[in-house]
């Protein structure tokens, strides 16, 4: 994927080897999400000179231990050299596998470099996703905590307070995990409960920085939208952030085939210029979390990527 830098403020992150992780015949997290969603990005926004592709780098140790364990992250190797293999019931490590996360969280990484130094914004179109990989564990398809690793890296560079924002339809108990020692960090999540992975009750404030926002499926999607930016005001109430990340899932589309939430594409849009607004339009970026409904996840995620831009 050739390099575009300049053509827009809005920077595409990704890579062509995030589609080499393979989890298998029938499983829902498949590469052909990720192709759905870059086909969009390419007819509604760089088609139009709205966006360009940048090219992920691959994310060192160094960058994952930020997040994660040592001995986690020697496992995830030995386990490759093996040839692969089941780290939970529905999370797996192929040939490619990775490889393609570390381009995720490098994508990430170069996400948050441009943000910080006012280069403008960016969606991050990767996969696996990763919110649900604790420090010491993959699941939920996840290996790397690729929006906490972020987070993380972002104060490493001298940004004072970051806040992330996670509207997939499951709650990112890897990211809260991550994150919930850490005051400069604060984590909003909306999330359907009761339903995978089983945390994110609204009682689990973390050290106070932890905003949860457990909800029932097949409430209106206006319910949904206004329960997260309530919980968006709760969370920068006396917290100007300095970088502003989406952990960016759109399976709570109507009708996707992992969630009973009841959002539509044009949601998505709302939400993002929302965010932003009641954050202070604090420098952006987004990750790509969950969707399994490929057209749908597309049409969400452009939308959501055209309203990043300024």
């Amino acid at each position: 994927m050739p390099a575009a830098p300049g053509r827009a403020s809005l920077a595409l992150i990704s890579h062509p080897d995030c589609l080499r992780h393979d989890n298998g015949p029938g499983h829902p997290e498949s590469p052909a999400r990720l192709a759905a969603v870059r086909a969009r990005l390419d007819a509604d926004l760089v088609a139009h000179g709205r966006a360009s592709w940048l090219e992920a780098p691959e994310a060192g140790v160094e960058a994952l231990s930020l997040v994660h364990a040592p001995d986690y992250l020697e496992r995830l190797e030995r386990v490759a050299a093996a040839g692969g293999g089941h780290l939970d019931p529905d999370t797996s490590l192929g040939p490619g596998s990775l490889r393609a996360a570390r381009l995720a969280v490098g994508a990430a990484l170069l996400a948050v470099e441009r943000a910080l130094a006012g280069e403008g914004p960016s969606f991050c179109a990767i996969r696996p996703p990763g919110h649900h990989a604790t420090p010491t564990r993959a699941m939920g398809f996840c290996l790397y905590s690729t929006a906490a690793i972020a987070a993380m890296a972002a104060l490493r560079r001298g940004a004072p307070r970051v806040l992330v924002v996670d509207w997939d339809v499951h709650h990112g108990n890897g990211t809260a995990d991550a994150v919930r020692r850490e005051p400069d960090v604060r984590y909003v999540s909306l999330h359907q409960w009761p339903y995978y992975p089983g945390s994110g009750l609204a009682d689990d404030v973390g050290c106070g920085n932890l905003f949860h926002v457990p909800r029932p499926p097949g409430l209106p999607p206006e319910r949904y939208v206004r329960d997260l930016l309530e919980a968006v005001d709760r969370a920068v109430d006396g917290f100007a952030p300095a970088l502003l990340i989406h952990s960016a899932g759109f399976d709570a589309l109507r009708g996707d085939p992992l969630g009973g939430f009841t959002l539509e594409p044009e949601h998505y849009e709302q939400i993002t210029q929302e965010i932003a607004s009641r954050a202070g339009h604090p420098p952006a970026l987004a990750v790509l979390e969950g969707g399994y409904d490929p057209p749908r996840l597309a049409e969400a995620a452009a939308r959501h990527a055209a309203a990043l831009a300024p």
